[in-house]
C-alpha cells in the first residue's frame, strides 16, 4: 500500500470507516482504532517491525500513522542533530510497504509554534538515571515531544521499541501519571544477523567500528546466559562487564558509558538481595513487606548498556529474569 504524506495534524484523515453505520440495527457504532509509531526518520527494519505490530493491533479497518520528526529538544550540545540522517522519501515508501496508512512529517513550527516551548514535561528522577545522567535534559525533550505528538495525532495506542528501554519506561509512566487516554505498547528489539541492535545511527559505523560495536550485544548475551544458568544479578552483570572490558582494548576501542542492571519500572539498580525472594520461617516466599508470594516468583530486570565507538554512541539492553521458574 502507499502511505499518504501529510505535514499538518489538520490533514490527518479519519480512520477508514469511522463514519460508517453499525452493522446491527440499534448497535453502537464501533470506531476504528488509530495506532501511532513515532520516529525520527531514517527508517529501518526495527521501525518496520513497529509498523507491522501496529497494523496487527488495529486490524485491517484501523489506521496506522507513522510520525517523522527530528526533535531538536532531545539533542544536547555537540550531539548529532545536524548530521542525523533524513530520508523522508524512502521513509514514506517503507512505511507504506509495511502497512502504514499515513506518514505525518510535521515541521518544527508545527510542533513548536513560536519556537522552543517555555513549558516542558519533566522526566523526574527516572530521567536523571543512566541515559539521563550522560545526556542531561534528554528525556525532558523526549517526553515533551511525545506529549505534543500524542495530542496532535490523538491515537488509541502508541508503539515504541524496547531497544530504548528507559524511554519506553518513562513514556509509560508519563501516560499513567498525566492521564493520557492512550495505550502504550513495547515491541521487541530487532537485531542484525550478527546481533547488533538496529539503529539509525548504525550507518555512521565503519567496518572496524562495527566489529567493535558487536561487543554490546555479546555482553548482553553473556549476561543472559549467566542468568539462565541460575546465576545471580551480580554474576550476570560481571559476565557482561568482562566482555565490555575486553572490547576496550580493541581497535578502535569501545568507550563504555555504563552497564547497569536495573528495575524496568523505575531504572533503579537491582542487587542480589533485591532479586532474592525472602522466606518466612516456614519457608513461604515473601514480598519485601512480608506478605506471602506464590512459589516460583520471578524478578524481571533490564541490563542496559551504552558506549561510544569512534564518534557514534550506541545503546542496547536485554531483559533478564532472576528467581522463579526458568
Amino acid at each position: 500500500m502507499t502511505a499518504l504524506l501529510v505535514h499538518q495534524a489538520a490533514e490527518l484523515p479519519e480512520p477508514p470507516g469511522a463514519h460508517e453505520p453499525p452493522e446491527a440495527p440499534g448497535a453502537a457504532p464501533e470506531r476504528p482504532a488509530r495506532a501511532v509509531v513515532m520516529t525520527m526518520g531514517a527508517l529501518h527494519e526495527g521501525h518496520a517491525a513497529l509498523v507491522r505490530a501496529a497494523r496487527a493491533e488495529v486490524g485491517p479497518h484501523g489506521q496506522v500513522v507513522v510520525t517523522v520528526f527530528v526533535n531538536p529538544l532531545q539533542f544536547g550540545p555537540g550531539e548529532d542533530l545536524d548530521r542525523y540522517p533524513r530520508t523522508l522519501d524512502a521513509d514514506v515508501l517503507l512505511a507504506g510497504k509495511e502497512g502504514a496508512d499515513v506518514v505525518y512529517a510535521p515541521s518544527a513550527d508545527e510542533v513548536y509554534p513560536g519556537g522552543e516551548p517555555q513549558v516542558r514535561v519533566s522526566a523526574g528522577p527516572m530521567g536523571e538515571r543512566l541515559e539521563g545522567a550522560f545526556r542531561p535534559g534528554h528525556f525532558d525533550g523526549v517526553l515533551t515531544v511525545v506529549a505534543k505528538l500524542l495530542h496532535l495525532t490523538r491515537p488509541d495506542m502508541a508503539l515504541y521499541g524496547q531497544k530504548d528501554a528507559q524511554q519506553l519506561a518513562l513514556i509509560t509512566r508519563m501516560v499513567r501519571d498525566l492521564n493520557f487516554p492512550v495505550r502504550i505498547l513495547g515491541v521487541p528489539t530487532v537485531r542484525e544477523p550478527d546481533g547488533l541492535a538496529l539503529s539509525s545511527r548504525n550507518v555512521y559505523l565503519s567496518a572496524p567500528e562495527r566489529r567493535t560495536a558487536l561487543a554490546l550485544s555479546r555482553a548482553l548475551f553473556a549476561a543472559r546466559a549467566a542468568a539462565g544458568a541460575a546465576g545471580t544479578p551480580s554474576e550476570a552483570l560481571t559476565a557482561a562487564q568482562s566482555v565490555l572490558h575486553d572490547a576496550g582494548a580493541l581497535t578502535p576501542p569501545l568507550e563504555l558509558d555504563y552497564a547497569a542492571l536495573v528495575d524496568p519500572a523505575d531504572f533503579t539498580p537491582v542487587t542480589d538481595a533485591m532479586a532474592r525472594t525472602p522466606q518466612d520461617p516456614d519457608g513461604t516466599p515473601q514480598k519485601p513487606d512480608g506478605t506471602p508470594l506464590k512459589d516460583g516468583t520471578a524478578h524481571e530486570t533490564v541490563l542496559a548498556v551504552a558506549a561510544r565507538v569512534g564518534a557514534t554512541r550506541l545503546i542496547d539492553n536485554v531483559r533478564l529474569t532472576f528467581g522463579g521458574a526458568r
